[in-house]
């Protein structure tokens, strides 16, 4: 049994939303939980499928976004499998396209003209990788999409696609914000360093683990003591931008999509975006009420765990009124936790994340 939490050991992440920071906490309050599989419905970048996994649990990652699912292939199912220097060396290789798709259509949104010259490269070059058996020669490519998502985040200010905005980084101007020696760091060194991460966090958990790439209400439903739900946070007052994850992240999806990307994308929008009816949003405003009470009676069978924050629609105070429909047993922790960016981190009562719990 994992005894604790060694953030040192998991993977490194700039997702928003990401429960990284407070695994420690969530292993606390699931520990004692009775339970051998698990389904983490809403995978993102993996932290908490990665915690189920360290602590030995059959886990099953999920996430309907197909970069996060190449992310959960990686290093949730993927048991063994490493990228070896020779397969470094070989997509590192770089060879200019005269017909690169970002090259083309995405000059001065999010990266350098060399920039989007190498990455048009570097995917092509994980598609041609070969030599290895079906099984793994998808692992592999697996933890190379790892490592350039990385690199491709770690590249941006905030970390996001949200915006056409690659003259923060331009721009010959005092910053308060930001990392610009990051930015400036080389695609080609940052992926070797995420590629070394990955390697690193591979583990064989002696557990069956498994990768899908669903929405959430598509998924089956039975097989699992515990479903861990983590869905996009609606809050009740501002934009709620940071929500729709499509929106923050079309870039990184349109590189998983790479030889489909010109039929996905709206053309219309400034940043290239994805079409609006590409992924159905089952979690904004008009919807969210009963979007989660639909998931809590679909998983009524197995012990249910919501994250979730104070200030959100619905209110903690729904959610438990909600989740009493399909469990006896409703417990709710919370913990105050400093958000980035956040205004308001210094206030105990309104900055705090929580757990609901239903056994």
């Amino acid at each position: 049994m994992l005894e604790s939490v060694e953030l040192k050991s998991f993977p490194t992440t700039r997702y928003q939303g990401s429960k990284r920071k407070i695994l420690n906490w969530l292993h606390e309050n699931l520990k004692d939980l009775e339970f051998e599989t698990v389904l983490d419905g809403f995978g993102g970048t993996s932290s908490c499928s990665y915690l189920f996994k360290k602590m030995g649990k059959t886990t099953t990652y999920n996430d309907n976004l197909k970069f996060n699912y190449f992310i959960g292939k990686a290093i949730i199912e993927n048991q063994d499998v490493k990228l070896t220097e020779d397969d470094i060396k070989f997509v590192l290789n770089f060879r200019k396209s005269s017909n690169g798709f970002i090259d083309k259509f995405f000059k001065d949104c999010y990266y350098t003209e060399a920039e989007n010259q190498w990455l048009d490269s570097i995917i092509k070059r994980i598609e041609k990788l070969t030599g290895y058996p079906e099984n793994e020669l998808e692992y592999k490519k697996a933890l190379c999409y790892y490592a350039l998502f990385q690199a491709s985040l770690r590249k941006r200010p905030f970390n996001l696609f949200h915006r056409k905005n690659l003259y923060i980084r331009t721009n010959d101007v005092k910053r308060n914000f930001g990392n610009k020696t990051t930015w400036e760091k080389s695609f080609e060194s940052e992926f070797r360093f995420f590629a070394d991460e990955a390697n690193k966090i591979v583990f064989n958990s002696n557990n069956n683990c498994f990768a899908l790439n669903q929405s959430i209400f598509d998924v089956d439903e039975t097989g699992y003591d515990l479903v861990y739900l983590d869905p996009p946070y609606i809050s009740n007052n501002g934009t709620n931008e940071s929500s729709d994850y499509l929106r923050c992240y079309h870039f990184l999806e349109g590189i998983s999509n790479y030889s489909n990307w010109n039929n996905l994308i709206d053309f219309e929008t400034i940043n290239l975006r994805f079409k609006k009816d590409i992924v159905h949003n089952d979690f904004d405003k008009t919807n969210i009420h009963n979007s989660l009470d639909f998931l809590f009676n679909k998983f009524k069978n197995s012990k249910i765990v919501l994250s979730y924050k104070i200030g959100g629609i619905p209110t903690v105070d729904e959610l438990e009124v909600l989740m009493r429909k399909y469990k006896n047993n409703v417990e709710v922790k919370s913990k105050h936790y400093k958000y980035a960016l956040n205004k308001q981190n210094g206030n105990a009562k309104y900055n705090r994340e929580v757990l609901i719990i239903g056994t």
